[in-house]
């Protein structure tokens, strides 16, 4: 679904790092693997959505329309522009479904002033997110005689 080869893991992580740059979170992208930076997307996008609905109740449209705008390109550009759609098969169409609903609703939420579709848009990501904390890719290695002995870990 996401950076699906070796080959294209290098690429895909240059990509997403440059996706994350662009919608505006530097912190922590440079040594991220492509699991963080999909998992820092989804924690930007959490922030963002987050921001607006303060900025709504609080009346500050400037601010509210440039979180929403925030959350929308996380979404767009970020998390649905990196998903394979090829390789994830139906789970990739599923989850490009999940956001383009969660697009027309950030933006309706947007027109309509209603911090209510913004509580509804959290709800809705996070499943995606808390599946995404729970795939976190094993990050030691197992010992060479593990390997060997048949034991791996």
């Amino acid at each position: 679904m996401f950076a699906p080869t070796s080959m294209q893991r290098s690429s895909s992580a240059s990509a997403l790092a440059g996706t994350y740059r662009q919608v505006g979170v530097q912190t922590g992208v440079g040594g991220a693997s492509p699991h963080q930076l999909v998992l820092m997307l989804y924690d930007g996008y959490n922030e963002s959505v987050n921001d607006a609905r303060i900025a709504m109740q609080t009346g500050q449209i400037e601010a509210k329309g440039k979180a929403i705008g925030r959350a929308l390109r996380i979404v767009d550009e970020g998390l649905k522009a990196s998903l394979d759609v090829k390789s994830g098969g139906a789970m990739a169409e599923n989850m490009m479904a999940v956001y383009a609903y969660v697009l027309r609703r950030l933006s309706e939420a947007n027109l309509s002033n209603d911090s209510q579709l913004l509580e509804e848009c959290l709800r809705v990501m996070e499943p995606l997110r808390s599946a995404w904390v729970a795939i976190r890719p094993n990050v030691s290695a197992p010992s060479s005689s593990n390997v060997n002995s048949g034991n791996v870990q």
